[in-house]
């Protein structure tokens, strides 16, 4: 490697998405395969990283390397598993964080013990040991979503009264607030590929401030609801009004396991539920989201829409999308993303929330009141700030 080398440390670094993202990497590096699916390729940027001079690195629950994990989550083809194995089987993961109140049906042995404030100590040796041969990391939350938590806690409205709640062990501070706070804490960019309430709290964007971290997201927007903010501003610049929405969708991966969980799905829909209304400009009385787990499928995920549409004369018509996709292909590349541009970020003195970054969340992270969900109009925005001189 030539250039600067970014480590992505990955929360969830075993699970399909973090095998996916690294054997990916690791196949570029042997152009065994183009750059198909990765948004700023061709895009060249002063110090965005070359994604050849990327490592990676991470905490799971399961202690399989990630060559024994890619295996099992059978996403890579057997060539790509057997051209990459030796890479992946180097890359171990460090002990994480597992609390049975926040992620219920997912959990191993590959365990940190201790509280809130040994946890966090555990988490910064991890980063500041990676940082020792890496120019620079970012931290990726890919890990399972956990349950809904309740987004006003006194402990998260300020940074005083977080770390008080970390003294006290605050039930309501969950594991992946922790990973952003270490992360925050170590100097290191952090973005939430989750659906889960981490770093998007007053207490740590306060933090992000504070210490010059620049953070995002959260809920990686990669199939239906990337669709549907494509979809929806063509239907408002056509003044084609939506009666209704409903959108479902199947998956069998370890993500569509732990949304098995009725309060972790609460999450996820809820992060999918946010962006028709601030897209059209009313509220759609019949916006419904589904989600099953369908253990047949694995990391193949069908999402249908059904969208009632009203037009001139009061007739009404349908749209009908039937999107057959995989669901770490789509995701991994945006995670890579994500992390080069918030090292990017870091590099060009930039803090807290880095609401450029919109155009790959659900649910993006933003300083003004409502964030921006059209996808053109974040796709602008990111491609102002990656060339700001153009």
């Amino acid at each position: 490697m030539a250039g600067r080398v970014l480590g992505i440390a990955v929360v969830g670094v075993g699970g399909a998405v973090g095998t996916t993202m690294a054997a990916g990497v690791e196949l570029l590096k042997k152009r065994l395969i183009g750059t198909e699916g990765l948004p700023l390729t061709g895009h060249e940027v002063e110090g965005l990283a070359d994604y050849t001079d990327i490592v990676f690195a991470g905490w799971d629950l399961f202690p399989d390397d990630l060559a024994k994990a890619a295996a099992n989550h059978e996403v890579l083809t057997y060539k790509q598993h057997v051209a990459v194995e030796s890479e992946l089987a180097k890359i171990k993961p460090w002990p994480a964080m597992g609390d049975e109140r926040y992620l219920s049906l997912i959990d191993g042995e590959n365990k940190i013990a201790g509280g809130h404030r040994e946890a966090i100590d555990t988490l910064r040796k991890n980063l500041a040991e990676f940082k020792g041969w890496c120019d620079s990391v970012v931290v990726i939350n890919l890990a399972s979503t956990e349950k809904l938590a309740a987004e006003r806690n006194e402990a998260f409205e300020s940074l005083d009264a977080f770390e008080k709640g970390l003294d006290e062990k605050s039930a309501a501070i969950s594991p992946a607030m922790l990973y952003a706070y270490a992360a925050i804490a170590e100097g290191v960019p952090y973005g939430n590929f989750t659906p889960s309430l981490a770093a998007d709290l007053p207490a740590l964007i306060e933090f992000a401030e504070k210490q010059n971290v620049p953070i995002a997201g959260k809920d990686g927007k990669t199939g239906q609801t990337f669709i549907k903010t494509v979809l929806a501003p063509a239907l408002k610049s056509r003044a084609l009004h939506v009666d209704g929405w409903y959108s479902t969708n199947i998956l069998g991966n370890r993500d569509g396991l732990a949304l098995s969980n009725e309060e972790s799905l609460a999450s996820k829909v809820k992060t999918k539920q946010s962006v028709l209304d601030d897209i059209l400009g009313y509220p759609v009385q019949d916006h419904i989201v589904d989600i099953r787990y369908y253990r047949p499928r694995g990391d193949s995920k069908e999402a249908w829409d059904n969208i009632d549409i009203r037009g001139f004369l009061g007739q009404t018509m349908q749209i009908k999308v039937n999107f057959l996709c995989k669901d770490s292909i789509l995701a991994a590349p945006l995670a890579i993303e994500i992390a080069r541009c918030l090292d990017l970020a870091q590099q060009r003195g930039e803090s807290g929330i880095q609401e450029q970054l919109s155009v790959f969340f659900k649910l993006p992270m933003s300083k003004a009141d409502k964030p921006e969900h059209a996808f053109h109009l974040q796709e602008a925005m990111l491609a102002r700030w990656l060339n700001p001189q153009s």
